[in-house]
């Protein structure tokens, strides 16, 4: 439940992603906040979104929800292309936003964003909810201690089986692309080593393969990157896979560690370690890292406390996005225009 004396909340839902239920709807209800509104393009889906989980009411239009003086929170799920858009108008009616994924399509539409945040003064956090989670907490623990060494290299794979051609995530338009669903953990991931790397990685290469029938759209991408400790990363990422992969693995001079799902922990939430000491098992508990995530949102909004999440890195991320989409022989996603 929410912190006693700590009011909760108060939310409002952009769309009616079906990630929303994982991400946003069971932690809420686990801690106790409250989903003020939703709206969404069909109003049907709304309603019918609300009814399913206990939303209090349906906005008219997105621009509605924002409007409403009782949203405090915004949660942006919408298509990647529509991040970007949505978040600045968020941004700009003063609420605090919790935002999927990127948090826009491109780098310079990620500025507008850090700026608008800055210019808001309101808690602005992208939703890299593996970071929240015991299980990534324990792997940065495991470097820091100096049981592995040395970093010498991490790898991270983020890999699924196809979406259906007509989701969104293919759509050039709506800033789709195995780099901009599944890729920005992998690189997200390689970035947050940085305290124990003399700093943050820059890329070296990269290479991808487009989706057959999307123009300009990645179905995988696979880039390396240079840390100036000398630490060497690879950041991968596959949307049409033959299984669900979301590994991480970091190795020293001394030995390694590995999560084999970092992004999903609540799946598998093993850390294993192999030094010349042997190997071993940690086990870190299947809560749900978003629970985590939506607990670090609320104690900053409400606390003012600590959170490794904001506009600043959010830019960062999109700017290693866009250069590896360049390196590869990509395009950076065009920003959108569409409106809900």
């Amino acid at each position: 439940m929410s912190e006693p004396g700590r009011e909760p909340l108060r939310i409002g839902i952009l769309g009616a992603a079906r990630i929303t239920e994982r991400a946003l709807v069971d932690p809420a209800r686990a801690v106790g906040h409250r989903l003020v509104a939703v709206a969404a393009r069909d109003r049907s889906r709304a309603e019918a979104f609300a009814a399913a989980h206990g939303v209090e009411r349906v906005a008219a239009s997105y621009a509605d929800l924002l409007a409403d003086p009782e949203v405090e929170a915004v949660y942006n799920p919408l298509a990647n292309g529509l991040h970007g858009p949505w978040n600045l108008a968020a941004l700009a009616a003063g609420k605090h936003v919790l935002s999927e994924k990127p948090s826009a399509s491109n780098a310079a539409e990620a500025a507008e964003v850090r700026e608008a945040a800055a210019k808001a003064g309101t808690v602005f956090m992208e939703g890299f909810h593996y970071l929240f989670h015991p299980v990534t907490r324990r792997l940065h623990e495991i470097v820091a201690s100096g049981e592995l060494g040395e970093l010498r290299r991490v790898e991270a794979l983020v890999a699924i089986p196809a979406p259906d051609d007509s989701d969104p995530r293919w759509s050039l338009p709506l800033a789709g692309g195995a780099l901009m669903d599944l890729g920005c953990y992998s690189l997200h991931a390689v970035r947050m080593l940085a305290p124990w790397a003399g700093g943050a990685p820059k890329l070296v290469s990269a290479r991808g393969g487009e989706r057959a029938g999307a123009p300009g759209v990645d179905e995988w991408l696979d880039a390396e990157l240079a840390f100036p400790g000398g630490a060497a990363g690879s950041a991968r990422c596959h949307m049409a896979y033959d299984e669900l992969e979301m590994s991480c693995r970091i190795i020293g001079s001394l030995g390694e560690a590995s999560a084999p799902n970092f992004v999903l922990p609540h799946l598998d939430d093993r850390v294993v370690v192999r030094t010349a000491e042997g190997e071993r098992t940690e086990r870190l508990g299947t809560r749900s890292s978003y629970t985590y995530q939506l607990e670090a949102f609320a104690d900053r909004v409400r606390g003012g406390g600590p959170l490794p999440l904001d506009a600043d890195d959010a830019l960062a991320t999109m700017s290693l996005i866009d250069d590896s989409y360049r390196a590869a022989g990509f395009e950076p996603r065009p920003r959108t225009t569409l409106a809900g």
